[in-house]
């Protein structure tokens, strides 16, 4: 029998603590997690559990207080910002929920713009962008900016920005918190095709109960710990 594959992500006793005046705050406590490529894992509970703050460290978007957050073959704690910012652009796509789009740009500026930093050519962007687009069911909405977009289209735009960089991994926090009920849904199915017909590991933040039946497996956080 073949040997079960390594997690692509492993997080050891993770640990985050903020200093509020005279208190500690420990936003996560001695976190332990697996996540195997391919995986679409729902993180769930309440607010002030700690699931946005896991999310971001494995993003590198910020910094344990302790522990170790293996991807890859590697520890992201231990990376430099230059190797971080790196790891950012080329290994995890983002998405929010507020969306982060840049309301000056069109839905395809919006979508080229972090392969920018990878230095990629204006013709390959375009076309990639423009692919994307057409992916998530935007191929007529392109040249439209923010504002001229519904919630969910310009969450969709957030997906395809997040894939620009052909990343591994998505992170998604609270994707659907500023939707409907429909289109939440919506953006959960493109999600889920992404994850099964593509293979994207994808790992989701959320309180709402519904994720659950979209994912593959689900942790739940209270007070800072899985439990």
């Amino acid at each position: 029998m073949a040997e079960p594959a390594a997690p692509i992500i492993h997080a050891r006793d993770l640990r985050r603590e903020f200093v509020m005046g005279e208190q500690t705050v420990h936003a996560l406590d001695g976190v332990e997690l697996e996540v195997n490529a391919g995986d679409f894992l729902a993180v769930m509970g309440p607010s002030g559990s700690g699931k946005s703050t896991l999310l971001y460290l494995l993003g590198g978007l910020d910094r344990p207080t302790a522990g170790e957050i293996w991807v890859g073959g590697r520890d992201v704690a231990q990376l430099d910002e230059n190797d971080l910012a790196i790891y950012r652009g080329q290994e995890i796509g983002f998405i929010f929920q507020a969306f982060h789009l840049i309301p000056t740009m069109t839905a395809l500026q919006n979508v080229e713009f972090p392969m920018i930093f990878n230095r990629i050519p204006p013709a390959q962007r375009r076309e990639r962008a423009t692919a994307l687009l057409e992916r998530v069911g935007l191929g007529d909405r392109m040249a439209h900016r923010p504002t001229e977009l519904s919630g969910g289209q310009q969450q969709r735009v957030a997906i395809a920005r997040a894939l620009a960089n052909d990343p591994h991994i998505v992170l998604a926090d609270e994707p659907t918190g500023n939707l409907d009920t429909h289109t939440g849904q919506e953006v959960l199915d493109l999600l889920t095709r992404l994850n099964r017909e593509e293979g994207r590991t994808i790992i989701i933040v959320s309180h709402d109960p519904s994720v659950t039946h979209f994912a593959t497996r689900d942790v739940h956080l209270l007070d800072g710990k899985v439990m």
